[in-house]
């Protein structure tokens, strides 16, 4: 099967890692070359830690090393059987996106948006095609995470349900239908999850007490250090987008530490200190 994947930022280089392992062909486009190579010294590094400490079968980290094709231009991907998506979480961008690959991919190939935002009926509606487009939103991080969200919009068709959980059987996941609601299942329980622990630093509570308190409870990780993993600034969109999307239930109201933390530039992942000081490895304060 040959997959394509449109975006080499974070998530399309993880979703790349882990199609590669069970692909034909990878072909991985980004408007911006660098961002490409990156994304493949990454995967590159990542396959051959796995196969390193025994995780993966040497042969096949070496098959999965030669599956991959570099795309300087969107055309390159028009032989893909299913195109995957992974350009920033912008409706515009996306539609664009869709737009074009609509153009060039065979009638039916599919189009797989990784939105965990906006509608997939708005992206599919600007396609000639809308019952070939479907969301695939894989759980982060995508190359060790098992649940695939598999969203049907309103007009993706039957076919293109049951061929996209075949395909995220293939790589070794667990695909979950869902129907095209704000946030769908996942984005919903992580919202509630950390928009709970935020309400409850205004108690007092710190958030090492409280994220020790749910990896205790069996949480593989505790809500401030989650938030710090997905990004603060994902995390506040994202509670923003259901908020709006919901016409402003009051449950899903961003909290407004998130914002102050992203103003100050704290925003976590790789790049920056979020609830945690990264280099000391302690929390802020709850107040």
């Amino acid at each position: 099967m040959h997959i394509a994947i449109v975006g080499a930022g974070t998530s399309g280089a993880r979703i790349a890692q882990t199609v590669a392992l069970s692909a034909d062909r990878v072909t991985l486009h980004d408007s911006d070359e660098a961002s490409m190579r990156r994304a493949l010294g990454h995967v590159s590094r990542e396959i051959d830690r796995a196969a390193a400490r025994g995780a993966l079968d040497r042969a096949r980290a070496r098959r999965a090393r030669r599956v991959f094709f570099l795309a300087e231009t969107l055309d390159e991907c028009a032989g893909a059987d299913l195109v995957i998506e992974a350009v920033s979480d912008d409706l515009d961008l996306k539609q664009t996106v869709f737009r074009a690959l609509d153009e060039i991919v065979a009638a039916d190939a599919i189009l797989a948006t990784t939105t965990h935002i906006h509608s997939v009926t708005a992206i599919a509606a600007a396609t000639r095609l809308p019952e070939r487009v479907i969301g695939l939103h894989f759980a982060r991080p995508a190359h060790i995470t098992r649940l695939v969200e598999v969203i049907r919009g309103v007009r993706t068709g039957q076919e293109t349900i049951e061929r996209a959980q075949s395909f995220v059987r293939a790589i070794g996941k667990t695909p979950l239908v869902v129907d095209d609601e704000p946030g769908q299942v996942v984005n919903r329980v992580v919202q509630a999850y950390t928009g709970e622990a935020l309400c409850l630093l205004d108690d007092g509570l710190e958030p090492a007490t409280i994220d020790r308190l749910m990896e205790a409870a069996g949480f593989p990780l505790g809500p401030f250090r989650l938030i710090d993993e997905l990004g603060v600034d994902t995390v506040f969109n994202l509670a923003r987008a259901i908020f709006e999307a919901t016409y402003y239930t009051a449950s899903y109201r961003p909290h407004p530490r998130l914002q102050r933390l992203i103003e100050a530039g704290r925003v976590g992942r790789d790049r920056a200190d979020g609830f945690y000081d990264r280099p000391a490895a302690a929390p802020l304060p709850g107040k």
